[in-house]
C-alpha cells in the first residue's frame, strides 16, 4: 500500500476502450454516466490521464465521489478511486472539498488517492482533515503499539502535509520515522525535510538508495527528487535503478536550484545536477 503524487499509479492501461474504440473528449465525458460500469470507469482514468479541464468533466468527475454503483465484492469502491485520482491531476480547486470527504470513505484506496489528489491540489484547507487521519495511527506521540499498522494511507498522508507544509504536523509526522513499513518512513522523512529543512531527514533517503530492494530505491529516487535534495545528486546519479528514473529525480534537483536560486544566471549546484543527467543520457 504505497502512495506518492509522484508514484501514482493509474488503474487503467493506456489504449483503446473497453469498447475498442478510441475515445473523444465528449465520448469519455458521456461515459462516466453510462450504464455500463467498465465505461465509467475507463472514462474517469482517460479523463485523469489526458487531464480535460473542461467543466462538465470536472463536474461529473466530482460526482463520481460519491458512487454506489461500482463496488467490488470487498465493498471498494473502483470508480470512486479512478474520479479521485482523475480530479488531482486536472487540478481543479472545486474538487479540494469533495475530496477531503472522501478522506473518510470506507475504502482503503479510496481515501489514499483523495490524499494523493489534496497534495496535488496543494490548498492548505484539506490539512485539518489529514492530521486528523494521521492520528489514527498514534498513541498520544507514539506510533500504536499494534504494528504493523495499515489501516489508514500513511505515507500519501505524511507527503501530503510535508508539501502543504504544514509545520503544526511536525510532531505527528516524526514518529512514522519509526514505522515498520520502509515507505512510510521515507515518507516521513521526506515531509520533515520539507518541514524543517534539517538535512538529517534528507541524508536519511540518501541512505535508503542503498538499499538491497529495487522497488524501494525506486520510491526514493522519487522522495528525493520531489524535495530537491542537492546533496543527494551524486548518490542518484550512481543509484542501482533506471537511468530514466535517476534522470526523474535529479530534473527534481535541477529545478529546485533554479526555482529557489536567486541569482539570474545557472547556479553551481545547478550546473551539476546538469553535467550529472548528461552523464545517464
Amino acid at each position: 500500500m504505497n502512495s506518492n503524487p509522484q508514484k501514482f499509479e493509474d488503474l487503467s492501461p493506456p489504449g483503446d476502450s473497453p469498447g475498442g474504440e478510441q475515445l473523444t473528449v465528449e465520448q469519455a465525458i458521456a461515459n462516466l454516466q453510462s450504464t455500463d460500469l467498465g465505461l465509467r470507469f475507463y472514462a474517469a482514468w482517460w479523463l485523469g490521464r489526458f487531464r480535460i479541464c473542461e467543466p462538465v468533466a470536472v463536474t461529473r468527475l466530482i460526482k463520481a465521489l460519491e458512487d454506489e454503483d461500482d463496488r467490488t465484492p470487498e465493498g471498494g469502491y473502483p470508480l470512486r478511486r479512478n474520479a479521485a485520482r482523475a480530479l488531482g491531476k486536472i487540478g481543479d480547486s472545486q474538487a479540494v472539498k469533495p475530496l477531503i470527504a472522501c478522506l473518510d470513505c470506507s475504502d482503503f484506496y479510496v481515501r489514499e488517492a483523495a490524499a494523493q489528489s489534496l497534495d496535488m491540489l496543494g490548498d492548505p484547507v484539506c490539512i485539518p482533515a489529514l492530521i486528523e487521519l494521521l492520528k489514527a495511527g498514534l498513541q498520544g506521540e507514539k506510533l500504536k503499539s499494534q504494528q504493523p499498522d495499515l489501516s489508514q494511507p500513511y505515507d500519501a498522508i505524511i507527503e501530503a502535509l510535508g508539501s502543504l507544509q504544514a509545520t503544526e504536523s511536525i510532531p505527528l509526522v516524526k514518529p512514522f520515522l519509526e514505522h515498520p513499513i520502509e515507505l512510510v518512513q521515507y515518507a516521513a522523512a521526506r515531509a520533515m525535510y520539507q518541514l524543517t529543512q534539517e538535512p538529517v531527514y534528507g541524508e536519511r533517503l540518501v541512505k535508503a538508495l542503498a538499499g538491497e530492494k529495487l522497488q524501494l530505491r525506486r520510491a526514493v529516487l522519487a522522495d528525493l527528487g520531489a524535495i530537491g535534495y542537492l546533496p543527494a545528486a551524486e548518490a542518484i546519479a550512481e543509484t542501482l535503478a533506471e537511468n530514466s528514473l535517476k534522470l526523474i529525480s535529479l530534473k527534481g534537483l535541477l529545478e529546485h536550484q533554479v526555482n529557489h536560486t536567486a541569482t539570474r544566471g545557472l547556479s553551481a549546484g545547478a550546473i551539476k545536477v546538469m553535467n550529472l543527467m548528461d552523464s545517464l543520457l
